[in-house]
């Protein structure tokens, strides 16, 4: 990866677990790094099971197989930028909440999809 450290994406609760993260995964948001030109600071990468229940998180994160991330974005300028690049680098599933947004490419949940927190 050329813009993140595997680290950035541990559970809180298990150091080393970033390498759980999907490759594929991890390689399109390099991509919409690269693409955006504004820095992705993550929140949330790889989580735990029980990391998962803490947080309220749903049984069927896609946080626990390694396919999403939460960025931290409070402004609406860097949420425009970062959305489109994720876009562009070909995800589908986003979601937007007012300091963080969510994505994933999940295949076993809908495609096509924007949502609010």
């Amino acid at each position: 990866m050329e813009f993140f450290n595997i680290s950035e994406f541990d559970s809180p609760d298990e150091k080393g677990s970033g390498i759980m993260m999907n490759q594929g995964f991890l390689q399109m948001l390099d991509e919409a790094r690269r693409i955006a030109s504004v820095a992705f600071k993550i929140t949330s990468g790889y989580r735990t099971k029980s990391h998962n229940k803490s947080v309220g998180g749903v049984s069927d994160s896609s946080h626990i197989k390694g396919l999403a991330v939460d960025i931290r974005c409070s402004d609406s300028r860097n949420r425009s930028i970062i959305v489109t690049s994720l876009i562009k680098a070909g995800f589908t599933r986003i979601g937007i909440a007012k300091s963080f947004i969510h994505v994933d490419n999940d295949m076993d949940k809908s495609q096509n999809v924007i949502w609010v927190y």
